[in-house]
Formats: structure tokens, sequence, C-alpha cells
């Protein structure tokens, strides 16, 4: 205990000599979360950084995607390739090194690029019941992906297991965005008879206009439209055993990655502008479970979820670079899913274990303008890719304050690529991998207040079809190609952290080191190539603080916040086949970052305010690639930036509310780093919603 009063006191001062720079809009720590242990708990009671971002908070902070949704949480950053294309860094890590759930169901497929890319923004946000949001953990729970960390977005359920009768609720949700003069709807309808079925139907259509910036004015080519919808029957044969079968469905049209097109005309802080006259995306994307929940009345199990899925996703790209060079690239999926989830208790000891199944089938298709069709196809046409995970996990309290978890996973995956161009003819390639990560993590309740928590965990990522055969355009033009002879990337991640919560106050802060062995990343093809090869870096390591708390000032007041500060460095060859080899800093890690905000809302008020400023520091630690990606980051790194947000909400009555929402009241003009175009300027989000 004297140890653990010794690491308590030294976070204690940490976190209060930080306190005027990271305190958080909301008190999280009574939150419920099932993506950190697979199953309910409270925040407070996990024994890792989580968190939860309620469709309230999407609301009430104007967010007008899922990746937006991440903007106010210590440890991640939204970067956007275009207003389409957001992607939130975990801890340093974007794209395929995050993984993706929907309702505890694989997003993620073995067609992921690296870097900052489209896959959060599938998911409908206004859809949602919760995103949960768990950093540095996965990899024993959820298998290969879960490198900087795991999002589970929990779609809108009826609650009918806790209602009586006949039943009926809905809601109709409409939002204005001035600033682009986008339009966002909703509409969504739940039926049932309660402790017996509910059916949830739902449906939002965007249509996103031109972002304007105070440099750029209307930046052309930002808009878009998406339609998503949704459909979830619940129903109960027993009251120990329950089936959800659920649909959705979502399409985005034209996508403009409009950093290297002509749209971009370049010149903030120094930016290049784009030359090709298009590129253009769309992407469709469904998803269909069968899920049974069942809690036995004998026997070693005390609770199981079984859930088969099925889904498909359809990625298409057209680049207009010249008249004589005109490209379209097109990959169609579909994704068979299995797990197995159970829980058993063993004196003092929840014991967790399962398993799950994916297997990847791949069509592949895509022309260039004078080349052969086979030579521009962004995979490997024909292919399987399969992923295989058996896992346990066990937690078990030593007293009343202490408790432990351990846990241990295998996985294997194997790729069988059917036609693979070499520039001659197709071959056909196999490769297999498999791997053995563990963790073990530490909670101790120090005394009413005080928590302090631990660990030590595993991250495996095992090369996916687009490592070993990409052919895709990354950063500002480059030619990424694949490579079939790949390892496994893994990490290794310390953290330390608190937690507490007062009668007036909460805070949550940790302090994290990560360790990256055989990083999968690109490296030039010769000295000064602008085409890359995917390829294993030699190692790399990332080190953060991050920190958030809120603080009662009077029964009205309340301020709060967040700060976020990453560093980090890696190893690699300076190019294909060279003996030299070079440390630079991470790629597009963010820069010391935070928030401060006062609320205002009386208890039993009907309406609320809030201010907020949101701040970052230059971004000027780059790395090669970064210094050459001239269209997004400027010439010695990205500016600095504060910004001011007012917000308010008003409840005239039981079924009716506005929200407004005015975002960067100086017309600031900024970006977050790494991103392909600027934040918006000055603009007011005006929400309306009805429910009966």
């Amino acid at each position: 205990e004297v140890i653990f009063s010794f690491v308590l006191n030294s976070v204690r001062f940490l976190c209060f000599s930080l306190l005027p720079f990271s305190l958080t809009a909301q008190t999280v720590l009574e939150e419920t979360v099932v993506t950190a242990s697979r199953l309910e708990e409270k925040v407070s009671q996990s024994p890792q950084l989580a968190k939860v971002i309620t469709t309230d908070e999407v609301i009430d902070n104007g967010f007008r995607t899922v990746p937006e949704s991440f903007a106010l949480t210590p440890g991640v950053s939204v970067q956007k390739t275009a207003q389409g294309q957001g992607s939130p860094f975990i801890r340093g890590f974007t794209g395929r090194q995050n993984l993706y759930l929907i309702d505890g169901v694989r997003l993620n497929n073995s067609t992921f690029r690296s870097g900052p890319i489209q896959y959060a923004n599938t998911i409908d946000g206004f859809g949602l019941d919760q995103l949960e949001v768990v950093k540095s953990q996965g990899s024993v729970l959820f298998g290969s992906d879960a490198l900087g960390g795991t999002v589970n977005a929990l779609t809108s359920s009826s609650g009918y297991r806790d209602k009586e009768g006949l039943f009926q609720s809905g809601s109709a949700l409409y939002r204005f965005d001035t600033n682009s003069r986008s339009h966002i709807g909703r509409l969504q309808q739940t039926v049932g008879i309660g402790g017996s079925w509910a059916l949830t139907l739902g449906g939002t259509y965007k249509d996103f206009g031109d972002v304007r910036s105070n440099f750029f004015g209307r930046m052309r080519g930002t808009g878009y439209t998406e339609q998503a919808i949704d459909a979830k029957l619940e129903f109960s044969l027993a009251e120990n055993l329950h089936f959800t079968f659920a649909h959705q469905n979502l399409n985005q049209d034209d996508i403009n990655r409009t950093q290297s097109t002509l749209d971009n005309p370049g010149g903030f802080a120094g930016l290049a502008p784009g030359t090709f006259n298009d590129r253009i995306l769309d992407q469709e994307r469904s998803l269909t479970y069968f899920k049974v929940e069942g809690e036995p009345v004998s026997g070693p199990i005390d609770q199981y979820t079984a859930t088969f899925s099925f889904q498909t996703s359809q990625d298409s790209e057209f680049q207009d670079r010249n008249p004589a060079d005109i490209r379209t690239q097109n990959i169609d999926l579909d994704t068979y899913g299995f797990s197995l989830v159970a829980s058993s208790e063993l004196i003092d000891t929840s014991i967790l274990y399962g398993l799950d199944f994916y297997l990847d089938q791949i069509d592949s298709t895509g022309t260039r303008t004078g080349r052969d069709p086979r030579s521009a196809r962004p995979l490997a046409d024909d292919s399987d890719y399969l992923s295989l995970g058996i896992f346990a996990q066990a937690r078990h309290s030593w007293s009343e304050r202490f408790e432990t978890t351990a846990g241990v996973r295998y996985t294997y995956a194997r790729a069988d690529l059917g036609r693979v161009f070499n520039g001659v003819t197709d071959i056909s390639e196999e490769e297999s991998y498999n791997a053995l990560v563990f963790n073990a993590r530490a909670r101790y309740q120090y005394d009413d207040t005080w928590t302090i928590f631990a660990g030590a965990s595993q991250g495996f990522r095992a090369p996916n079809v687009n490592d070993l055969s990409g052919n895709v355009t990354s950063r500002s033009g480059l030619t990424a190609l694949g490579n079939l002879d790949l390892d496994p990337e893994t990490t290794i991640t310390l953290e330390l952290g608190t937690r507490a919560e007062g009668e007036r106050f909460s805070l949550e802060a940790s302090a994290f080191y990560t360790y990256l062995d055989d990083v999968i990343l690109g490296i030039p093809e010769s000295e000064g190539s602008s085409t890359v090869i995917t390829t294993n870096g030699a190692n790399a390591w990332i080190v953060g603080f991050e920190g958030e708390a809120s603080y009662q000032l009077t029964d009205a007041f309340t301020l709060s916040g967040f700060v976020t500060y990453q560093y980090g460095d890696a190893q690699r060859d300076s190019f294909i086949g060279s003996d030299d080899v070079i440390t630079e800093p991470v790629s597009r890690l963010s820069p010391l970052r935070g928030s401060l905000s006062l609320r205002y809302e009386e208890p039993g008020s009907n309406w609320w305010a809030e201010a907020r400023v949101i701040a970052a520091a230059r971004a000027n630690r780059l790395s090669a690639n970064d210094r050459t990606d001239t269209q997004r980051i400027p010439p010695g790194g990205t500016p600095s930036y504060l910004v001011a947000n007012l917000s308010a909400g008003w409840q005239p009555t039981e079924r009716l509310s506005f929200n407004l929402a005015l975002q960067n009241l100086t017309d600031e003009d900024y970006r977050v780093h790494g991103s392909g175009l600027n934040e918006p300027g000055f603009g007011a989000l005006i929400t309306t919603q009805v429910k009966w």
C-alpha cells in the first residue's frame, strides 16, 4: 500500500499541476461502456482509459460526422483528407491500425489502407446511441488491427426489455449549417411490446455543401451527399434468451479529394496547389447481423453472445490527372463473420472467453489510359482473406479495492491472392500469419475518491491484402505498392493513470509509452522516387500524456477541458535496398493540444449555454513523407491555432428541443495537422429535434 500511495500522490501532483489546462466537457466516470471488457461495466470500473461519446454530445457540439465526434477526446486528433474522409488518429495511429466495430462486429477488413482514410465516416453518427473509444487496447479481445485503439459504434436500441405493454417512440431531426449550406435530416420510429419485442426503423440524409474558410472562400469540391437506412428487430423468447436482427446501409456519392485537384489553389501557409482535374470517390457499405444472447439458468456459463454477420462494400475511385492519364479503380467486397463470447465466474474471478472468424472475398478491377488494365487494379483480384482468433481474459478481485486483469489471444490469418499482376502476367500467392498476444492490467481503489490503474498490453496487426498487393495513390500523388514479403507489426504499450470522482469534480489522466516493432510503412523505391513500397520498418516509439477533468464552480457553472501531448521517433531505411537507416519523427503525431470550456446550466432549467476555446501548438516535427506532402502539410509544419465556439440548447417542451452551435467565432484560418483542407470558418449549426 505504501508503493500505491507513492505512485498515486505522484500522479495527483502531475494532474493538479495541469488542472487549469486539462478540464473536460462532461463528467464521464459513470458512463456505461462495453468495449473495454466485452461486458457492460461503468467507466470508473475499467482498468484502462475508455471514452463514451453520446448522441446528445454529437448534437450539442455540432459534430457533422463520426470522425468529427472525436474532436474533444484526449489522445485523439481528427485529420480530414476531405470533408467526407475524416480519420481519427488515436495515440498516433490511424487507418488500418485502429479497429472499428459496429455493435461489436468488425468493420475493418483486409482492403483497408494505411494513412488517414474514410472508413470511420461510413458510420452514420445520427443512428447511434453512443460511440466508445478504448485506447491502446483491443488485440486480446478483438484481434488484429487494434494498435492505437478500438472504436465501437453502438446503434440505436429500443430498450424494450425495461418497458411494459404496447409502446412506441420516435424522433425527427433537422440541422442546417450556414457555413456550408448543408442539410442533415434523420427520421426514426420504434414500436414494440415491452419485454417481448421491438422494431426500430431509421433513415438519415446528408447534403453537404462546399465548406467556406476565410483564406480560400468557398472551397470548391468539398461537398457531397450521403444516404443511410437502418432497421433493428429485437425480441425475447424467454427472460434469459434474446435475439437481435439488424441491417444497415450507407451510400456516399462524389467525395472529392480536393487537395489533389485544381479545386485546391494552394497558398495557405505556403501549401502547394493540386494538379489533378478530378479525384472522386464513391463508397457504399452494408451490414446485416443476427445476434443471440443467453443467460443459462444452470451450468458453468453465466452469459453468452453469438453473432453471425454479413457485410458488403463497394469502393471506387476516379482520377483525371490529365487527358492522357485517366484512371479508375473498383473494389467489391463480401465479408462473412461469426463471433462467440461467453463469461463464467470462478472463485472471485470473472473469466471471459470466445472466438471469432471472418472471411473476406474480394473482386478488384481498374483501368488506366494506355495501360494493361491488370496493372491498374487497386488490389489482387479474386482474393480471399481469412482470420480466426481464440481468446480468454480473467479478472480477479484480490480485495474490495484491488483487482487484476490478464488475457491472451491466438490469431491465425491467411491471404489467398487469386490474381496478382507482376508486370507480365497474373500469378497466385498464399501467405499466412499467426500470433500470440497478452495483456495484464491492475486497478486499485485507493479511497472513495481516487483510483489508479496500470497495465502492459501487446498489439498485433497481420499484413492484409492491401499491404501485400496494393496499388493505390497516397499523399500528394505518390504511388503506393504492396509487398508479398511482409511480417506482422507488433506493439507493446505501458500505461499508468488515475481517476477521481468527488462531490464537485472528476478527473481522468494517464501517461503511456508504446514501442512498435516491424512497423509496416511505405519506403521510397529508390532515392527521390515518387513510388513507395510497403515494407517492415525497423522500429518506432511514442510517448504521450492525456487528461480530462471537470469542476463544478457553482450549482450552475462548470469549468471543463482536456489536454493531449504526444512525441515519438521512428527508424527506417532511407529507400529500398539502402544501408542508410534514418531516424525521424513519427508521422502526423498530435502536437500539444487542448480545450477549455465554461458551461451554464441551472438545475431544473430548460436551457443551457457553453463557451469553449480549442487550441493546438505548431506541428513542426515532420517525417520525410510529411515534408514532401506539400498539398496537405505546409512547409515547416502546420500552424498553431486558437478557436472559440459558443453553443446553447433550449427545450421548451418535453418533446421539442433546439440547439445552436456558433463555430469559429473569429473566422480563424486553420487546419488539423495532416488534413487536406482547412476547417470551416465562422458558421452556425441550427438543430431542431422533435420526439414522440
